[in-house]
């Protein structure tokens, strides 16, 4: 955008227009100040181009559209997790504070690694570490 201002370009060409912006918001202010400084905008797979009306028109609708696509997958994924909960399942790997300290103890006294440890209790490095740190 600052490269925009600076009138270094006059097209920005992209693959796919939902590739340079995330939300249509985005798109359609990022899209209006090309406008203003004269700058064209062209998405080579969705061939729109904004340097007439009818692709300006077309792109905020598909933009649109993506956006909309992009809210169902993210109102689906709210719904499997507000589900999970409810059905009593957690979510994550499980925390290092049921990790059995006076083993891991004893695999390092042993001479084993803080990994070949992690790997025998099933755990992560960094979570054995803290572990024999706690203690």
């Amino acid at each position: 955008m600052n490269d925009a201002r600076k009138r270094r370009f006059d097209v920005v060409l992209v693959w796919r227009f939902d590739r340079f912006a995330r939300s249509t918001k985005h798109l359609v202010l990022a899209l209006e100040e090309f406008k203003n400084l004269g700058v064209d905008f062209v998405s080579y797979q969705e061939n729109i181009d904004t340097s007439s009306p009818l692709g300006a028109a077309i792109f905020t609708i598909i933009s649109a559209v993506a956006q909309l696509e992009r809210d169902i997958i993210a109102e689906r994924v709210r719904a499997g997790l507000r589900r999970t909960r409810i059905n009593g399942q957690t979510l994550g790997r499980p925390s290092g504070s049921n990790l059995d300290v006076n083993r891991i103890r004893g695999l390092r006294k042993a001479g084993l690694s803080l990994r070949e440890i992690a790997l025998e209790v099933k755990a992560s490095k960094s979570s054995v570490a803290r572990a024999l740190q706690a203690s």
